[in-house]
Order: C-alpha cells, then sequence, then structure tokens
C-alpha cells in the first residue's frame, strides 16, 4: 500500500500538472467507488483546482467552489494520466477530464475493490474518512510521540501503523524505522524508554525524509519491491548492518510480514509467531 512518501510525492506531481484548471467532466467508473452521495462528486465541474495535498495515505483535491475530492488508494489503487480514455478501462473508478484537455484515472488492480472516492464540501479535515487520523507520523517531536507511545499498550509494530495514533506509516516503512531505531517490533510501546523514544523519533523522521527523496525521483507511484529498503522484502538476506552477521527474519502474518533483524533489533531471539510471541526489548 502507498505509504506517506509515495503519496506525498504523487501529491506533488499532482498539483504541478492541476493547479490553475479546471475539472470539465467527472465520470464514475464504478459506482462502488464513490463513497459518498451529498454532495455530487460531479458538483465540483467548472470549478478551478487550488491544491493537491496529502493528510496520512488520503489524496487530496481541492476546487474553489469549497469542494475536495479525497481519494485513498488502498492496496492497489493509482491515479495516473489518461491519455487514451478508454471506455472501459480496466479496473477503472473514476475519471476526471479538465480545461486544458488533461485526464487523470483512479484504478485499482486486485480483487480487494478498497479503493475509494470521498466528494467533500467544507473543511474536510473534519469530515469522514479524515476525521479521528492521528497526527502525521514525521511532523511528532519526541515529546508528542511520547505522549501517544504512553497510552498505547500493544506491539510497537502495530501502533506505528495504526492511523487512529499516527498517520502516514504502513508496512515498509514501519520495518525500516525499527531497523534504523534498533528496537523490536514486539516492544510494548507503553513501555519504551526515554532514550529509546527519543531513537525512534529520529528515525521516524530520517527514514521518511529518505523514502520521500527517493519518490520524488520518480514520475509515479512504484512497487513496494522496487522502493530500496534494508530490512523490508529481505527475509533470509544478511543484514545490513556492517556489524552483523545475521539474516534478516520474520514473523507471517496472513495480510502482512514483520521483518526484523535478530541481532540488532531483539538482542539475537527469534520472535515466534503471533499467538506465541512475547513482548521483547
Amino acid at each position: 500500500m502507498p505509504e506517506m512518501p509515495e503519496v506525498q510525492a504523487q501529491a506533488e506531481r499532482m498539483a504541478a500538472a492541476l493547479v490553475g484548471t479546471s475539472l470539465t467532466r467527472f465520470q464514475l467508473l464504478n459506482f462502488a467507488g464513490l463513497k459518498t452521495f451529498s454532495p455530487p462528486a460531479d458538483g465540483a465541474v467548472g470549478a478551478q483546482v487550488t491544491e493537491v495535498t496529502r493528510r496520512g495515505k488520503y489524496l487530496l483535491l481541492g476546487f474553489d467552489n469549497e469542494q475536495t475530492h479525497v481519494v485513498h488508494l488502498m492496496q492497489g489503487g493509482r491515479w495516473r494520466p489518461d491519455p487514451k480514455r478508454s471506455a472501459k478501462p480496466r479496473g477503472g473508478i473514476g475519471r476526471w477530464i479538465f480545461d486544458d484537455d488533461q485526464a487523470w484515472l483512479l484504478t485499482e488492480a486486485g480483487t480487494e475493490r478498497r479503493a475509494g472516492i470521498w466528494a467533500i464540501a467544507g473543511n474536510p479535515l473534519g469530515q469522514e474518512p479524515l476525521v479521528g487520523l492521528g497526527p502525521e507520523a514525521d511532523q511528532l517531536t519526541a515529546t508528542e510521540l511520547a505522549a501517544i507511545l504512553a497510552t498505547r499498550n500493544g506491539r510497537l509494530h502495530g501502533v506505528l501503523r495504526s492511523q487512529k495514533a499516527m498517520a502516514g506509516l504502513g508496512r515498509m516503512l514501519t520495518n525500516e524505522i525499527l531497523f534504523d531505531a534498533s528496537l523490536s517490533p514486539f516492544a510494548n510501546a507503553s513501555k519504551l524508554t526515554a532514550e529509546e523514544i527519543e531513537r525512534l523519533s529520529h528515525s521516524i523522521r530520517n527514514v521518511s525524509a529518505a523514502a520521500l527523496a527517493h519518490e520524488r525521483t520518480l514520475d509515479d507511484i512504484g512497487r513496494s519491491a522496487d522502493r530500496p529498503s534494508k530490512v523490508h522484502n529481505r527475509s533470509g538476506q544478511p543484514c545490513l548492518d556492517d556489524d552483523c552477521d545475521q539474516a534478516i527474519a520474520v514473523v507471517e502474518y496472513r495480510a502482512y510480514t514483520v521483518y526484523y533483524c535478530p541481532r540488532r533489533q531483539t538482542n539475537g531471539k527469534i520472535l515466534a509467531d503471533n499467538t506465541t510471541s512475547k513482548f521483547l526489548r
């Protein structure tokens, strides 16, 4: 799933292409993809694009009639230029056509069909689906991070990925951040020391910034497998820490995989599955 760096870079690309243009047509290609009924999504037709921004993992297309189209790409969604304008594009959800003859198409690959569009009147930040999101993870100070973690009695990997705790992080970033901070993915979030929280805060900012810098070199959101990583998607491969001779280990879940270095993150201990593992530091 695209995370903060991928979505932020995409928002910047879209802003460069669309700000100042006016929407001339909106086509809903899959009715299940529209998550709201009022205002109508085509209510933005004739309005000018004022901004394309990001909140958490959501893209926000803002218009000068105080309407916003909020889009979540989920796992397989992509929002791209659409020069072909096929009548029935594969996986098509919606198409936006602008007065400079640009068209942008939202599609979703796979079978989940969870990507969606919300048409919102007024300030979108206090409305679904954005209401309830935690603060942006990469903007938190160590003090703010400590206050959040103190209320979360759960495994650190899950807390960092909780969009209600902090927004923008997903599976890959969380694996990379915990590796960088030398913290166990199963550490109890509420029991980290002040020094561990300081390390974690530093790693959230640095890993996120490096990932964003990479995404800004691309023309589109790429595949997770192609993103630079030190631990994510590297099961069984040697740790990239110069002082470590361990292979990257994993904990497999139905929907995702936790990657970690035993020597660097868990004092050499191998984490068991989610039903038998204990919290480790």
